[in-house]
């Protein structure tokens, strides 16, 4: 699947849309999730264009991907949840609950999480 420019969190890196920023550097941006799941949410996105983690993981240099889940790691230590613990999702694909097509994570936390998947 291509990378489609007008995703949200393309418009978002663009400046065209604002956000609520966390962390940003020249190669990631992190900022609270509008729809928030936990008490403490928030997106970590990579500033390359990748649709979801498979592309990343593919196409992204070694580096890249290195140094984008220390990023995550640090976030998530400068939001004060690795104490208690957190969750890091990534959602890939429609059967995975993908909603953007640009590659993400979430970090969830400041609360006991509940379980992962329910069986059906």
């Amino acid at each position: 699947m291509p990378y489609d420019q007008n995703n949200v969190f393309a418009k978002i890196l663009r400046g065209e849309l604002p956000n609520d920023t966390v962390f940003e550097d020249d190669e990631v941006l992190a900022f609270h999730d509008i729809y928030p799941q936990s008490k403490i949410h928030v997106l970590v996105i990579p500033k390359g264009n990748f649709v979801s983690f498979d592309d990343f993981t593919e196409n992204a240099t070694t580096e890249q991907v290195g140094k984008f889940f220390e990023k995550v790691g640090h976030i998530a230590r400068d939001l004060d949840v690795d104490q208690e613990g957190f969750r890091i999702i990534s959602n890939v694909g429609t059967f995975g609950g993908q909603e953007v097509p640009h590659f993400h994570v979430h970090i969830c936390g400041g609360q006991k999480l509940g379980r992962m998947i329910e069986k059906k």
